[in-house]
């Protein structure tokens, strides 16, 4: 087991048992991170109630208005965009992109309207955020480490374009962002406003995937990648977290509910959240066997596993991670029909036509060659970041 502890003055590591993951603002304190201090708001707290350490010196928002105690609310070490977001992303083509990126290293996948973009992992452990408009479409890139979380949503609040960045701040272990129309503080695993004017609300989530760079630029040889050419000075392709994601380690601050004991804290599922009902798929078991046929709330949809991706958490250089697979989702519907799958010989094939289909949802081969799937919605989590939150969700078994 691990346990690690940031000093939130010195930002200093403790290490309570050996050796133990370190969290970015540990090694590489944002020098060049521009830290805004916003005037405090006059507001008239719940008797008990103090708004987080710091926080009124640094956010005008509206800590009056609150959904969780804050007593749940525990600084990760850095100030506000203390981990700075990536505001003005720079993208290059898929042909760029093989002298610092390897073939089985972790990306985030997004689509819309036929533009397909990739945000390298190795990246994004650094900033967290990216604010992007795809395909016309205005979102908010988001990846917290610590709980493996790669969740984009639109980046709209009350009706008005926004863009968001961190606070600095945890919840169950899981990153607290804010957004920069009201400074409302936004859990990520969710996308629930806790803090703040619109505390209630919900960010409307958009598909994503976490795939291998091979089987990004296979399938969208014309797309765009997120630059290194970020505008702040990170080791991109190390990893600060190494060996964090031990299925046997502990989550790095997690002060909350007992995990329902389905799964080790630790193991990687895939989420899905439909009309009410909420399963987890078990990496471990999708390596078995290879696809699931399922349904929730009420719709069919298609579970893919693909074996080789690496992890981002694991070995010092993220290129070096060991093998740990990743899993995609979509509805099995296709023009009207449902279509059954199978893993056969390495492959995935429906029983329907006998088309063959990737990790991406494209089927590559057989009658409905070049057709595309739906994306669902569907979130990498550790199980503890998603269980946390949804303790009733099903976790799927063959």
């Amino acid at each position: 087991m691990k346990n690690l502890l940031i000093s939130v003055m010195g930002l200093a590591l403790l290490a309570a048992c050996a050796p133990v993951a370190v969290a970015p603002e540990a090694i590489d304190a944002p020098d060049d991170a521009t830290v805004t201090a916003a005037p405090p708001t006059a507001t008239a707290l719940p008797a008990g109630e103090r708004p987080p350490a710091g926080a009124s010196a640094e956010f005008s928002t509206d800590f009056s208005i609150s959904s969780v105690p804050f007593g749940e609310i525990l600084s990760g070490g850095p100030p506000k965009d203390g981990i700075p977001p990536i505001d003005t992303p720079e993208f290059i083509p898929v042909r760029a992109v093989d002298v610092w990126l390897r073939p089985q290293e972790p990306v985030i996948v997004v689509q819309a309207n036929g533009d397909a973009r990739a945000y390298p992992i190795q990246i994004l452990m650094w900033h967290e955020i990216v604010n992007d408009t795809v395909g016309g479409i205005p979102l908010v890139v988001t990846f917290c480490p610590l709980c493996n979380t790669a969740i984009v949503f639109e980046r709209v609040v009350g009706g008005e374009e926004t863009t968001f960045g961190t606070t600095g701040r945890l919840r169950y272990s899981n990153l607290i962002m804010y957004d920069r129309l009201t400074e409302t503080w936004w859990q990520q695993a969710n996308g629930e406003a806790i803090v703040g004017l619109h505390t209630g609300e919900k960010l409307a989530g958009y598909p994503a995937a976490i795939v291998s760079w091979q089987e990004f630029k296979e399938s969208h040889p014309e797309g765009l990648v997120l630059s290194r050419e970020t505008g702040f000075r990170r080791n991109y392709g190390r990893n600060p977290y190494a060996g964090y994601d031990d299925v046997n380690s502990s989550p790095f601050l997690y002060r909350g509910p007992a995990i329902p004991g389905q799964l080790l804290p630790m193991a990687r599922v895939l989420t899905v959240d439909l009309n009410g009902e909420a399963v987890a798929y078990p990496y471990d078991v999708l390596a078995e066997v290879g696809v699931v046929n399922d349904v929730v709330g009420g719709e069919a949809l298609a579970i893919f596993s693909e074996p080789d991706t690496r992890s981002a958490l694991d070995a010092p250089e993220v290129a070096a991670g060991r093998k740990v697979g990743s899993l995609t989702a979509y509805s099995a519907v296709l023009d009207g029909q449902t279509l059954q799958f199978e893993f056969v010989d390495g492959e995935i094939r429906d029983v329907n036509t006998g088309s063959t289909w990737n990790t991406l949802g494209l089927a590559v081969a057989g009658p409905l060659a070049g057709q595309q799937l739906t994306p669902v919605v569907s979130i990498n989590h550790f199980w503890f970041s998603w269980a946390a939150f949804r303790p009733e969700t099903r976790v799927y078994a063959p």
